[in-house]
């Protein structure tokens, strides 16, 4: 069997092209067996007409606020060097940057811009809480931010104008010295591609982690990169001990009733070993049900220092008993959602917080943005689950919008 798998991964083509039923020249299984995390493709047409989702102004405006993540790299082309500056910045500084060689990068504009945030729908084969945000670049001719690697699955999205790519299909593992010290973005020192593409508005380059490229614009262009949440096995451990840690009380403590003297009073010898496991007993077992609640949390959990601000003043539940059914219910575009069964209901896990409820009312919540009050309303009967909506909405994760 693994032998076949092989042979069809070799032998599986590295450019399709889109169709009216089969956005990714394949079915979504497919690819997802084939592709993903496994080698890249080049899908064209993905998005049929391209992709027109914010203007190049509109960029430039969202990089001039301050609680946007934003970066302007200029390339000197003749010396294949890079400077980078980082937002905000001021309007006045994008004319004085000229017509050739610097990009616009912006972080997380799906959580500013509904038509951004759109393009998702096409990826909803991923799970939701695996994606992590979309990131526009705008370019001019030339422009670029030079060979690197990602740590991360990435669709790069050709939005208006052309970009030609250049992959080294080979991925590997790099060690510190393979990038340069010369600039503040992590380069490669040396890049060998085995392909290169001019990517047409509306064609998709999807690249698993590890896999070197470069882009470079033809022209003015806007990319749209939809990038994938890859913690480390680091930040995932040092979570997790938090997590684990938080219900202690400083009175549980090593202990060692047990102790008789020491052969060696250096020795670290296997009683104190046992006596390490019965003061961490969840390292030795950890049950799926707190492992769960541990990741729901986290992986929900906005990476940035970027908070949720709560409304000014807090929802009574008569008033959201009333307001519910004639309203629409938005969720916070910074605010993350996932969920879990948890017997016969659910624990609804938002920006790092846990809520246990009815199972459909977590996947209402979790599944769209915008939500029919009117249905919400149906499924809020119980005082627990009016109680979760109040939550929600008191933290600015939910807001209530009159239905016109």
């Amino acid at each position: 069997m693994k032998r076949a798998n092989a042979s069809r991964q070799a032998a599986a083509p590295i450019e399709v092209h889109a169709t009216a039923k089969q956005p990714l020249g394949m079915p979504a299984r497919q690819f997802l067996r084939d592709y993903w995390q496994k080698q890249p493709l080049l899908i064209r047409g993905l998005f049929a007409g391209g992709v027109d989702a914010v203007a190049p102004e509109d960029l430039a405006g969202l990089a001039c606020e301050e609680a946007a993540l934003s970066r302007i790299v200029v390339r000197d082309a003749q010396h294949e060097r890079w400077r980078v500056r980082n937002g905000p910045f001021r309007e006045s500084e994008f004319p004085r940057l000229g017509r050739k060689n610097w990009t616009l990068l912006v972080q997380d504009v799906d959580k500013w811009d509904m038509d951004v945030a759109a393009l998702l729908e096409r990826f909803a084969f991923i799970p939701s809480w695996r994606i992590d945000d979309v990131m526009v670049s705008y370019a001019t001719d030339g422009g670029g931010v030079g060979a690197h690697v990602d740590h991360y699955d990435v669709f790069l999205v050709q939005g208006a104008g052309y970009r030609r790519w250049s992959i080294d299909a080979h991925t590997r593992e790099y060690s510190p010295d393979a990038f340069r010290d010369d600039t503040e973005l992590k380069l490669l020192r040396e890049f060998t591609p085995t392909h290169e593409w001019l990517l047409d508005p509306g064609d998709a380059l999807y690249l698993p982690p590890g896999v070197p490229h470069d882009g470079v614009a033809l022209g003015e262009c806007t990319t749209y990169s939809i990038g994938m949440r890859a913690p480390s096995r680091a930040e995932l451990l040092f979570d997790f001990v938090e997590f684990l840690a938080e219900p202690l009380t400083e009175d549980r403590r090593y202990s060692d009733p047990d102790l008789v003297p020491a052969n060696d009073s250096a020795e670290i010898d296997d009683a104190a070993l046992a006596r390490v496991v019965r003061a961490m007993p969840h390292f030795a077992e950890v049950d799926k049900a707190t492992l769960a609640r541990w990741f729901g949390r986290f992986i929900t959990r906005y990476r940035s220092a970027q908070v949720v601000a709560a409304p000014a003043r807090e929802i009574g539940i008569p008033a959201l008993t009333r307001r519910l059914p004639g309203s629409t219910v938005l969720r916070n575009p910074f605010s993350r959602y996932a969920w879990r069964r948890s017997g016969r209901d659910a624990e609804l896990y938002v920006a790092g917080e846990v809520w246990r409820c009815p199972l459909p009312l977590a996947q209402m919540l979790a599944s769209r943005r915008e939500i029919d009050g009117p249905k919400l309303a149906a499924l809020a009967q119980g005082a627990s689950v009016l109680q979760t909506l109040k939550s929600l909405l008191d933290a600015g994760h939910l807001r209530l919008i009159r239905r016109g």
